[in-house]
């Protein structure tokens, strides 16, 4: 496939050292200018872009950005994405460590529907529960014991496959968590979350998750 990555932070650059390694195109940018990802670039193959660049003509987005830097995405950015492209959101609200107080989610929007509100294109949630390092380096062959799973949410059935068949490729089980709804599920301080749990177990975690938010978890 050809995939745009906007956001070249840990999850992103990991993104974009396996997909480049499996063979697809892609195409990554951050908030700055693709010169400084000029090393990233050279080391995979990927092409630095801007933003704008990396959402058109492809058949998969990344998003992978803080929550706090959500909103001051280009307002148009996603206005000529078609509606049934796959956009995948990884961000996880870190309102004490990084992002501050989003009213919508500390009132108990999930996180990825407020991104998904924000820039106007629905999203499939994904990758926000696995460190970066072990994103990169973990994933193993299909039926391999111990192989982690990753619990997946969307509400497209169609675009959810495409996911579902993207995490498996990178050598992890994939989990349909359900609809973005359910994406709490595997929120921050979720049994599921950070855990490198088998399917077995990230079915558990989520049947096991409740929606309220520990102290840590929201705003002061």
């Amino acid at each position: 496939m050809k995939i745009g990555i906007i956001g070249a932070g840990h999850i992103g650059s990991a993104l974009t050292r396996r997909l480049t390694a499996l063979g697809h195109t892609v195409l990554v940018a951050n908030s700055r200018n693709p010169a400084t990802l000029s090393d990233l670039a050279a080391e995979t193959g990927a092409t630095a872009v801007t933003p704008q660049e990396a959402v058109k003509d492809v058949d998969l987005i990344v998003l992978t950005i803080p929550e706090k830097n959500v909103p001051h995405l280009p307002h148009d950015l996603f206005a000529d994405v078609p509606p049934a492209l796959p956009v995948v959101d990884t961000g996880n609200y870190y309102p004490q460590q990084r992002d501050g107080r989003i009213a919508a989610i500390e009132d108990g929007l999930p996180e990825s529907r407020w991104v998904e509100q924000t820039i106007g294109h629905p999203v499939i949630k994904v990758f926000n529960n696995i460190y970066s390092v072990h994103l990169q380096e973990n994933g193993k062959p299909q039926g391999a014991h111990g192989r982690i799973a990753l619990p997946v949410a969307g509400d497209d059935p169609a675009a959810k496959a495409i996911v579902l068949d993207l995490v498996n490729d990178l050598g992890f089980d994939p989990v349909d968590v359900g609809g973005l709804d359910e994406s709490w599920r595997q929120q921050p301080g979720t049994p599921v979350y950070a855990a490198d749990l088998d399917m077995a177990g990230v079915k558990k975690a989520l049947s096991d998750a409740r929606p309220e938010r520990a102290a840590q978890w929201k705003a002061t």
